[in-house]
């Protein structure tokens, strides 16, 4: 075996990254600060040329450099104005030129399809990069498929810029032998070694992702890609300007990182696929992923499966990790559409029109693989299919042109290359969820219906399917459930901590009328960890929501691509298709009605195995006796799983004097995250019968942190006997009224997904699409593994004495009973006694009288009020201390007329305020020249025209936001500044809403609209996709 080291070649060697975080496995920054590598996504540029004729040409190659160059704009250049966020290009693997440049550094290549060709980015340090050499020839021998030779890749790094040359590493091609295996067999021996390689290599203390990794190890197809533009790319490469460089397709991906920090290895093409968009749901995904990989087996690795393990490489980027999923399918036996189909499936409810066979395939591989969800234009190719797919809502944009002499271009734009109209035969965009394809062996076109129909006919999926699904409503159905004891009720209602408040304004509303109740913006209580009263845990996260590249979905408008459905109990082999596999419990939504839960308790079927587990822990004990509960519920619950259990349901219903509950999310969180690292999360699913859950918010947390379905008792408890003395808006029976609340959550539950982007529940359960705040990292990593707490906080001491004083008030020392009413709440409402809120009554009353009376004395005393709010520790700007600073002399301070012009207010539009309050802002901040914003419900054209006085009542900022309100040619012609709003910023991710009773006729007339009705903005506008 020898070696080549290229001349000619400047290098520029491997600085040490001083003053930048240490970069972790995969070679991107490790956590510090507010970064955390874990939000890595990034939108690009993606697209491939296959010529039908199958000959592989250099104008193949020309021409998909021709595209990477046009699509040049869709990624991005770094602050050095010459490093681009990556690009690349995959190639069928180029025998004649291989053959000849391997010749010429001492090595013959066996003959076409007898070896492979891998791509390696090593260590500049010539003695680290030998070593890595030497391990990947040691592996590859050991796993009979020897090293032929290696050769150094040439490259001009002096086109770089300062951040990609900084970090460029060493370019190397190596060649392995086949031998006797078949190809199939060869390419999984190929993954099986990388992965070996990649394990061991990157353990070392002196080489990690950044400088070891391998783009594509293949006999079929090879990677050329890097930290460049488009255009940089065959400049820095000169093997792609070589004539005999051919090639019959090539697959394109130009990168622009949204949210992440460019590397040489996560520049795409991957080794099977190149992806536009974000995966949503991807801690969800990859914690799906671990639970399956402790379980899975596959005939064709057989005891060689370890050597792939762990398959995802977690630290890498959203699209990274994609691919390490579909790989691990298509090496096991899967083809590449099929795999693609799993994890990417087009809607298929009753709504769309679809053979019986294809909702089948769908509906059976949702029982093994949730959807990674997202917007995605996904471009993939193994070396016997060539195509591109689109998520389930097309939110990214994916044309293609089939001229008449076989040339076909897939692009995320059209006019990526030139065609004269006579030759074009064929174009048009991909639609949402179809898919676009090529079989590279029979070198046709093969149309989604066909891939799709021979893919799902492949196995009898419709047969299983409607043989094995077990469906709740067959199950049976014991006695009415009777109506909870009053005084019962009330115990549990004090010791979850319901309020009066809530139950009138927000259960109620939802029971009466299957929607949440709707009210105005903005939240002014203080933050759970500042409150002064206990309040539940659930009160401690935030969600998510998509911005800008990633739009959020409309919920009212996209809701026929939405589902709620899930599937409970023990999940099969990943790897393995059986008709036992779809063998599970199919639930339309996770809100289980009493019903539904006496249904499951008495269930008699050989695949249900019910068994309760009870999370409650000692009321005195504190946080060391909350946390010996919680190790109690984890051991039981892997007792029960050992004993055959296929659902758990953990319940506080056995609540006490001497037993409190423990908080439903911690204990379903912990217990998801225990069994992950147990192996056995596949084995049972997690049903949450619950007292504290009874918001829409707090569904989501649950099913977020992994509750498969969830049962809130006393709410429903609650709803029953509301409506049973008619307490509600009008009469009902209790389980309309259930029902109601139940419908109620759904929408919410959809509201709430579609605020990220995502369409279906199975692909938010166990996301973790929310961020603490005032939670200790300790804790949170020990029961909310990998869920984001940027300011720490309290710790399980603190929640065990909350979760203490609300069971302290249901069961009062000395035997005595509870309070006989409710606490008032005071959340939505400032209530003597209740939760502190920023803006207090007096607050409110001084500012009113200030500005009748117009005495600035008075609004000294209404400003001092706000100032003192820091007192109160509310918020987390009132922790903030000032630093006593230089006093700046006067005289070197701007003047006054000269800081005004840069002050702005915010957005705020005719009808979420006054016609007086809009325009009195406007003449004030005219009078100052500074900027007041009409927000996005447009501006009366008579306030274009200066008063008598020359006051002008025109806002110079004017907002064009997805509802389009009051947008006409003369309102932008009279704006100063435009702001196009991306997403709500009031409510991020959801639509403006404007009351159909608060539009009135002159607010009609403003926004074009009709009096009287609702006004909704979408939560996107829906043609910013890219």
């Amino acid at each position: 075996m020898r070696t080549m080291t290229t001349t000619g070649t400047r290098r520029i060697p491997m600085p040490n990254h001083t003053g930048f975080p240490k970069v972790n496995a995969a070679g991107v920054p490790s956590r510090t600060g507010l970064y955390d590598p874990a939000y890595e996504h990034d939108s690009c540029g993606v697209g491939f040329v296959v010529h039908l004729s199958g000959e592989p040409a250099h104008s193949i190659v020309e021409n998909g450099i021709q595209v990477l160059v046009n699509l040049e704009h869709r990624g991005a250049i770094g602050g050095d104005k010459s490093t681009g966020d990556g690009a690349g290009i995959l190639f069928k693997t180029p025998d004649a030129f291989f053959r000849r440049v391997c010749g010429g550094v001492g090595f013959r290549l066996p003959p076409v399809g007898e070896y492979a060709g891998g791509f390696f980015f090593l260590p500049t340090d010539d003695a680290l990069s030998a070593r890595c050499r030497e391990t990947v020839a040691r592996i590859a021998g050991e796993e009979d498929c020897p090293v032929i030779g290696w050769r150094e890749v040439p490259v001009h790094t002096g086109i770089l810029g300062d951040l990609a040359g900084s970090s460029c590493p060493a370019f190397w091609q190596g060649f392995l032998f086949r031998g006797s295996l078949d190809p199939e067999a060869f390419e999984r021996k190929l993954y099986m070694i990388r992965r070996l390689a990649e394990k061991e290599i990157r353990g070392w203390t002196d080489c990690d992702a950044s400088q070891f990794s391998v783009p594509s190890l293949s006999g079929r197809t090879v990677v050329y890609k890097g930290l460049l533009t488009g255009s940089q790319l065959p400049l820095f490469f000169p093997d792609l300007r070589e004539r005999d460089f051919m090639s019959p397709y090539a697959l394109i991906h130009q990168r622009y990182s949204t949210n992440t920090l460019p590397t040489w290895h996560l520049a795409q093409p991957f080794r099977l696929m190149a992806h536009n968009g974000e995966i949503n749901t991807l801690r969800g995904n990859i914690n799906r992923m671990r639970a399956r990989e402790a379980v899975i087996s596959s005939t064709l690795f057989g005891a060689d499966l370890g050597k792939i393990k762990p398959v995802l490489i977690e630290d890498g980027s959203d699209s990274a990790i994609f691919d390490n999923a579909l790989e691990l399918l298509v090496r096991a036996g899967r083809s590449l559409p099929h795999a693609v189909m799993m994890m990417v499936p087009e809607a298929y409810g009753r709504k769309f029109p679809m053979s019986e066979d294809k909702r089948a395939f769908y509906e059976y591989h949702s029982a093994i693989m949730e959807p990674w969800d997202g917007p995605a234009a996904l471009a993939f190719c193994d070396g016997k299919y060539i195509g591109a797919t689109l998520d389930r809502n097309g939110l990214r944009p994916a044309r293609y042109t089939v001229t008449r002499d076989g040339m076909i271009v897939m692009a995320s734009e059209t006019g990526v290359l030139d065609f004269p109209p006579a030759e074009v035969v064929q174009k048009g965009r991909l639609q949402p969820g179809k898919m676009f394809l090529v079989d590279l062996a029979l070198m046709r076109i093969v149309p989604d219906n066909e891939i799709k129909s021979r893919t799902s006919r492949q196995r009898p999926y419709r047969h299983w399917v409607n043989n094995n699904r077990i469906e709740l409503r067959g199950l049976f159905l014991p006695p009415e459930i009777p109506l909870e004891e009053p005084e019962v009720l009330l115990r549990k209602q004090h010791a979850f901590g319901y309020s009066e408040e809530e139950i009138r304004m927000v259960i109620s509303p939802m029971a009466s009328r299957g929607q949440e109740p709707v009210g105005s913006m903005g939240d002014d209580t203080a933050l759970a960890v500042l409150s002064n009263r206990p309040r539940l845990l659930y009160s401690y996260f935030k969600q998510l929501f998509a911005q800008v590249t990633n739009p959020p979905i409309d919920p009212y408008r996209e809701e026929l691509v939405m589902s709620l459905k899930t599937y409970v109990g023990k999940e099969g082999n990943l790897l393995d298709e059986t008709p036992e596999h779809c063998r599970m419990l199919k639930l339309a939504h996770p809100v289980l009605a009493p019903e539904d839960m006496a249904r499951l308790r008495n269930a008699d079927h050989p695949d249900i195995k019910v068994r309760d587990v009870d999370m409650l822990f000692p009321a005195n004990g504190g946080g060391k006796g909350l946390k010996e509960a919680l190790r109690r519920l984890f051991v039981t619950a892997e007792r029960e799983i050992a004993e055959g259990a296929t659902l758990l349901i953990l319940t506080d219903r056995n609540m006490d004097a001497g037993r409190a509950p423990i908080p439903s999310l911690l204990a379903v969180s912990g217990l998801h995250h225990h069994l992950m690292r147990r192996g056995l999360r596949t084995h049972a699913g997690i049903i949450v019968e619950c007292g504290d859950a009874r918001e829409v918010m707090h569904f989501a947390l649950l099913v977020g942190y992994g509750a498969n379905a969830v049962s809130p008792h006393v709410a429903f408890s609650t709803i029953r006997t509301l409506a049973e003395h008619e307490l509600l808006d009008h009469p009902m029976l209790p389980g309309e009224a259930v029902d109601n609340y139940i419908t109620a959550v759904k929408k919410g539950l959809l509201k709430i997904m579609s605020k990220m982007g995502i369409s279906t529940l199975r692909s938010y359960f166990g996301s973790q699409i929310f961020e603490a705040v005032g939670l200790g990292m300790r804790f949170v990593d020990a029961y909310f593994t990998h869920t984001a707490s940027r300011i720490g906080g309290i710790g399980i001491e603190e929640v065990a004495r909350e979760a203490r004083e609300m069971h302290r008030t249901a069961f009062p020392e000395n035997g005595r009973k509870p309070p006989r009413l409710l606490d008032i709440g005071g959340f939505y409402l400032v209530r003597e006694g209740g939760e502190k809120h920023l803006w207090s009554p007096e607050a409110i009353f001084t500012l009113q009288q200030a500005v009748r009376l117009g005495e600035y004395k008075t609004f000294r005393q209404y400003t001092r009020l706000i100032d003192d709010q820091s007192r109160e520790r509310a918020t987390l700007r009132s922790l903030f201390r000032f630093r006593n600073g230089t006093p700046v002399p006067i005289d070197e301070v701007e003047p006054v007329e000269k800081i005004t012009p840069r002050f702005v207010t915010a957005g705020m539009s005719f009808g979420a305020i006054s016609k007086e309050a809009h325009e009195t802002i406007a003449i004030a901040m005219n009078r100052l020249d500074a900027r007041s914003n009409c927000g996005e419900g447009g501006e009366d054209p008579a306030r274009y025209l200066p008063m008598p006085n020359s006051d002008s009542l025109r806002s110079r900022i004017k907002q064009v936001a997805s509802g389009r309100f009051g947008v006409t040619t003369e309102y932008l012609i009279h704006a100063d500044e435009l702001q196009i709003k991306m997403a709500q910023g009031a409510k991020p991710g959801e639509g403006g809403q404007l009351p159909g009773h608060k539009v009135s006729v002159e607010i009609a007339r403003v926004r074009h609209t009709t009096p009287g009705v609702t006004l909704i903005s979408p939560p996107p506008h829906h043609d910013i996709y890219s």
